[in-house]
């Protein structure tokens, strides 16, 4: 498997972000780690291995990105003003710093897939609903919608704009949800330990969309599946063979 490893100051956070890139060809997967997780935690938590087959077959290309979680939405000591600011940033680090390196190795058009677990199935869900234009698929694992175990009921415009259990339901603009009917939308979370606010949240997702006639694939896992990488090892392949179904498979 093609394994590469990248450094690069970012001109929108100021500071060094690192990433690394698994596999040669396919459609671009951008991966968002865990709370406060770091680029190379989807390789130590044996994801990238529960995925090898569909990497090493050229079918995906993996991107693990850094998180700044711990500057912006975790970072307890900071006001949620100013979290939000720090979270901005990042977003404009991703749409413009590593969402263009992506499409320089893979087509000025590529659309991308992405994918996380916990607070990266929060990222994957949130980075989708704002960038349809960027992604045109998710696959969302054990992730939240809204911003409310963070910041509690305070809101303002940062925190309104990246919470997607907020801002959807008001959400009629006709360029919004063309693209994302137009998507695969896949919203996963068990029944197990530490999925009790995965759930709640997930079931006013799937109201929100139905209510806008936005088809996704919301799956809810059983009662035994807690919120753990032993169960987000089965989940990811499982999903990126389903998306890959109808597609030739090279040898």
């Amino acid at each position: 498997m093609n394994i590469e490893y990248h450094r690069y100051w970012s001109e929108h956070l100021h500071q060094d972000m690192e990433f690394k890139v698994y596999g040669h060809a396919g459609k671009p997967v951008l991966v968002f780690p865990a709370m406060g997780g770091r680029f190379y935690e989807f390789e130590d938590f044996g994801m990238i291995g529960a995925a090898a087959w569909f990497i090493e077959q050229g079918l995906f290309q993996f991107f693990t990105v850094d998180s700044v979680d711990n500057q912006a939405w975790c970072n307890w000591n900071a006001h949620p003003y100013d979290r939000g600011w720090r979270h901005e940033d990042y977003d404009r680090y991703i749409i413009h710093e590593v969402v263009p390196f992506i499409r320089q190795r893979c087509g000025e058009d590529t659309l991308l897939l992405t994918t996380g677990c916990s607070m990266g199935g929060y990222h994957s869900a949130n980075f989708f609903f704002r960038h349809p234009d960027v992604f045109d698929s998710v696959i969302s694992l054990s992730g939240v919608f809204s911003l409310r175990l963070f910041v509690g009921d305070y809101v303002d415009e940062r925190v309104y704009f990246n919470s997607p259990l907020l801002y959807l339901p008001n959400l009629n603009d006709e360029w919004y949800l063309e693209k994302y009917r137009r998507s695969r939308i896949i919203l996963c979370a068990g029944q197990g330990a530490w999925e009790e606010e995965m759930n709640a949240e997930l079931s006013v997702m799937r109201g929100i969309l139905e209510a806008k006639g936005i088809p996704a694939w919301i799956d809810l896992w059983g009662q035994d599946v807690n919120h753990d990488w032993p169960w987000w090892r089965r989940m990811l392949p499982y999903f990126l063979g389903k998306l890959t179904e109808n597609q030739p498979h090279s040898e």
